[in-house]
């Protein structure tokens, strides 16, 4: 198994700043891509940003310029620096991370526990 632990999250009023982390360990594991996913009431969970072991990002339309993906390989740690937050930021962020076990080409997929992120006046 692959442990993915998140920090992070609160309460930001519009057009505030918030800082989440995330770390995958695993000792069968070679970590992959790692990203950040959310989810709002009612709504399917959904891409925000994932980023590779060779750091090439990909980001939703809806955070491009305002959000940014980061990643120390070395601690198979990432990190996500969310600026201008709008209240449709509001959801749940789900880390995620892709793991393969070692000698072998078999991938899995692993989920944080989640963290509220809350934009309101």
């Amino acid at each position: 198994q692959v442990q993915v632990v998140e920090s992070g999250g609160g309460l930001v009023q519009p057009g505030g700043s918030l800082r989440h982390s995330c770390a995958a360990s695993g000792s069968r594991y070679n970590i992959l891509a790692m990203g950040w996913y959310c989810q709002a009431p009612g709504e399917e969970r959904e891409l925000v940003a994932t980023i590779t072991t060779d750091g090439t990002t990909n980001y939703a339309d809806s955070v491009k310029g305002r959000f940014t993906i980061s990643r120390d390989n070395g601690k198979n740690t990432i990190y996500l620096q969310m600026n201008s937050l709008k209240p449709e930021d509001t959801a749940v962020y789900y880390c995620n991370a892709v793991a393969v076990v070692v000698t072998t080409t078999m991938e899995y997929m692993f989920w944080g526990q989640g963290t509220q992120v809350t934009v309101s006046s």
